[in-house]
């Protein structure tokens, strides 16, 4: 069996202020003070010495959160564009509340996130959730065939790993069911070959967290 430790990145100053940060790698999108100490909690809570692995999306962000994460294990790094966040086109680095406003027929209001649909109305590159789910279990189908008996630490974002759970469910017709997951949480899938099946085994565990 495979094991995969999906950890979202630290707090930037993007998330703080609610723009979509999407694919942008600009100083906007950098850990900030708190991410850092986000990170740096869950290094101390979380010890990653039993992993085979670090793989992390290659945005500056998840760079510095698997590079926090790893100061004690010291464990190989590599980084994979699969992992990257979701691309919203023209709408990276716009305040998602502005486009809420502007576009309410494409938002969940509960969520306050996009539907699948927004890529009818943003323009540019725009990725669809299709896209980024099947980027997600190729990069799952993959690791886990390399790697049988791995355990992968993944570092990666908020709806990367939303799209990795929802290829592990089958890509149920629902798609907002799951809601992103927090910044530094931990969510663990284990890929079972004997019988092709994923197993979604937590989601979103944040060290100290509080209700």
């Amino acid at each position: 069996m495979t094991d995969f430790y999906f950890i979202r990145h630290g707090q930037t100053a993007a998330n703080a202020i609610g723009l979509k940060q999407g694919i942008i790698n600009t100083e906007v999108t950098y850990l900030s003070e708190t991410g850092k100490k986000q990170a740096e909690s869950l290094h101390q809570g979380f010890d990653i010495s039993f992993a085979d692995q670090i793989i992390a999306s290659p945005l500056q962000r998840t760079k510095d959160t698997a590079n926090i994460l790893n100061q004690s294990a010291n464990l190989p790094i590599t980084y994979d564009k699969r992992l990257l966040e979701i691309s919203y086109g023209d709408w990276d680095g716009q305040k998602n509340a502005e486009l809420e406003e502007k576009y309410p027929e494409v938002f969940d209001h509960v969520l306050n996130d996009v539907l699948p649909t927004y890529v009818t109305v943003a323009g540019g590159n725009t990725e669809s959730f299709e896209d980024v789910i099947a980027r997600a279990q190729d990069f799952m189908g993959s690791v886990s065939q390399k790697f049988p008996d791995g355990q992968i630490i993944v570092v990666t974002h908020g709806f990367t790993i939303k799209a990795a759970v929802l290829a592990a469910m089958g890509s149920p017709k629902e798609m907002m069911v799951i809601e992103e997951p927090d910044n530094t949480s931990v969510t663990k899938i284990t890929y079972a070959p004997e019988n092709h099946s994923y197993y979604l085994r937590y989601y979103n565990r944040v060290v100290h967290s509080g209700f």
